[in-house]
């Protein structure tokens, strides 16, 4: 905030600075925050409404702190259910439950003074790798990404997102070139963004110090790249060095004609309009960063979106003695990419259930429990009435899908829950009492204990389909 009140008193247009605010695993801003549960969260409430509201607020916060650009929402479609880097950061695996919640949140985002930024164009939910350490390979036919990956992006489009983030994957049934990324070829940001999507705002390149990109020719070479592909703005490192180098680099390419003129001036004039229509927007107080109707607008996100996958012991609503003995297990939280926040979050799945119990110990694991552990682990549930055991995307973390089929027994109920991506339960398939929250974020550990005790009825639906165990919009209805 501080520096846009030194560029207004030098008579400047506002400065454009963005973060990362997705909500759920990556909120570049932190606990000051209010905590939402992020994309698919909003995907299992399946509530347009909901979701306006919600870009709104985060709008509404990034703009008292002087942020005029979030770098979201993810458009991406969750496809490929072992995508390292996209998950739950998606809407859904559908792409018109997908575009749904892109468009509102867009639109609640921007009506705070806020560019909403779609990326990553043009959707890389089906990857296998992370771009942030290799470049994937998104080899689908152009038929099939009218069909998915292009139809959040249309209706974010259509619904006025100001800016558009490249990927860096490769995308041969598009780019001219099946060895460049995406943020490099022109046929991906000139022909099919311009000229067929009709986009007349912002392009901005996702970071260029990531790994897909720079196993390429350098980042110079790759910056001049993306300005013959006619992207506008480069993310680059904070190391302002490379910055210097990068910007002489590209100050000889334009003076040696390696890229059009006019480009540039296009460019110029795209990043000047963003700028004036920034300018339209009074920043708001402070007061209204994690204030209180947010708050209450993050529990209602995560009351809404927690799904009842499974029910068969009966055991839901929880109705239990006084001195029932329940043992609460989750894994110490840490970032499984580098697009994440995760390591900064407190547990308080203990803490949500204690408001309903008495008698209630914690045991936070290790986010990949050896053997020994497992085994210890087992030995001492032996010694309570009731399990509650949190995975946090156990699907790509066999240990953790160890630790639950160890805990599973006939002579002891155990409630397991997903606190991340869904997919856990294809991992642990016998477990009888199952929930999905889509995020460890203290509102949706609240959610989950009042859905367990019954305080609010079970609406979420899957997001995503769980192959071979639940289709798409599977979910049960627990009345409180």
């Amino acid at each position: 905030a501080e520096l846009q009140l030194l560029a207004a008193k030098a008579g400047q247009r506002p400065l454009l600075i963005g973060v990362d605010q997705e909500g759920g695993q990556l909120n570049a801003l932190g606990e000051a925050t209010t905590p939402f549960a992020g994309n698919m969260a909003l995907g299992a409430a399946r509530d347009a409404n909901l979701a306006r509201r919600v870009g709104q607020a985060i709008g509404r916060e990034l703009a008292a702190v002087g942020v005029n650009i979030n770098y979201a929402p993810n458009c991406d479609i969750n496809t490929n259910p072992n995508n390292p880097a996209c998950g739950a950061r998606a809407f859904a695996d559908d792409p018109a439950l997908a575009a749904e919640m892109a468009a509102a949140l867009v639109s609640g985002m921007q009506a705070e003074g806020v560019a909403a930024t779609i990326k990553h164009f043009p959707g890389k939910g089906d990857a296998k790798v992370d771009s942030h350490y290799r470049m994937p390979l998104i080899d689908h036919s152009r038929e099939r990404l009218e069909r998915m990956e292009l139809r959040p992006f249309r209706a974010a489009i259509d619904a006025g997102a100001k800016l558009v983030m490249t990927g860096h994957f490769a995308i041969p049934s598009i780019a001219e070139n099946p060895l460049i990324p995406a943020t490099l070829s022109r046929a991906v940001m000139h022909d099919l963004v311009r000229r067929e999507l009709g986009f007349r705002g912002v392009t901005i390149t996702d970071a260029l110090d990531m790994g897909a990109i720079t196993q390429g020719a350098g980042q110079i070479i790759d910056v001049i790249a993306a300005v013959r592909a006619e992207v506008d703005l480069m993310l680059l490192t904070a190391d302002p060095e490379v910055a210097e180098r990068i910007y002489g680099g590209l100050q000889l390419a334009y003076t040696r004609d390696l890229f059009g003129k006019i480009h540039i001036e296009q460019s110029l004039k795209r990043i000047a309009t963003l700028k004036i229509w920034a300018a339209q927007f009074a920043p708001p107080s402070l007061d209204v960063v994690a204030c209180t109707e947010h708050r209450q607008l993050a529990q209602a996100l995560a009351d809404r979106s927690v799904t009842l996958v499974r029910n068969d012991a009966g055991l839901l609503p929880l109705r239990l003695n006084t001195d029932t003995r329940i043992l609460v297990m989750m894994p110490q939280p840490k970032h499984l990419t580098p697009a994440d926040t995760s390591e900064h979050v407190t547990p308080t799945l203990g803490t949500a259930v204690r408001a309903y119990h008495p008698h209630v110990d914690e045991i936070i694991t290790a986010h990949s429990p050896t053997d020994n552990e497992i085994a210890a682990l087992r030995e001492k549930a032996a010694a309570y009435d009731l399990l509650i055991v949190g995975t946090i995307s156990a699907s790509m973390n066999a240990a953790q899908a160890a630790m639950v089929n160890a805990l599973l027994s006939p002579d002891l109920p155990m409630i397991t829950a997903a606190l991340r991506t869904p997919y856990d339960i294809s991992v642990y398939p016998d477990a009888q009492t199952h929930l999905c929250t889509y995020s460890i974020l203290p509102p949706s550990m609240t959610a989950l204990a009042k859905a367990l005790w019954g305080d609010i009825p079970t609406q979420g639906k899957l997001p995503v389909t769980i192959a071979g165990h639940y289709p798409f919009g599977h979910g049960l209805v627990a009345d409180s």
